[in-house]
């Protein structure tokens, strides 16, 4: 007799407890990322408009598209992960965020030094980063 414990081949092993508390999780990170960020960029570009107006606002913007960026690519993996979205569109709407995404510092920086774009690449990373960061912490946390 060959009797084998665990799950079924294909079945998770954790509860829907658990998984609701990890959605929960999830979903309050997704929050506190995306006013700590704004509230950061803000805070920054407004240093920065201190010394240059045009560079603080630039900083705001790539800021405020980060932002808007990292909640999109949240969104967009949810939808996929609930099978709300087919995988040709999820690739399909992934290339027109990251074409717009790459379309705006060569807009807002036209007329400023070629450096204006790392400016804001800056605004536009900090999300990502500050997301990294509380993701890190919550691993270690083992929350």
């Amino acid at each position: 007799m060959n009797a084998q414990e665990g799950t079924l081949s294909g079945g998770t092993n954790t509860s829907s407890a658990d998984s609701a508390a990890e959605l929960c999780a999830y979903f309050a990170r997704k929050r506190s990322i995306s006013v700590g960020a704004s509230l950061l960029t803000v805070f920054c570009a407004a240093l920065v408009a201190v010394w240059s107006p045009r560079l603080g606002l630039i900083l705001a913007i790539g800021g405020g598209c980060g932002v808007v960026n990292i909640l999109l690519v949240m969104r967009n993996n949810e939808r996929l992960l609930d099978g709300n979205r087919s995988r040709m569109m999820f690739a399909a709407s992934n290339m027109v965020r990251i074409i717009a995404v790459a379309a705006i510092p060569v807009i807002v920086s036209v007329r400023e030094p070629w450096w204006a774009m790392g400016i804001y690449f800056a605004g536009f990373f900090t999300p990502l980063a500050w997301y990294a960061i509380a993701l890190q912490r919550s691993f270690q946390r083992g929350t």
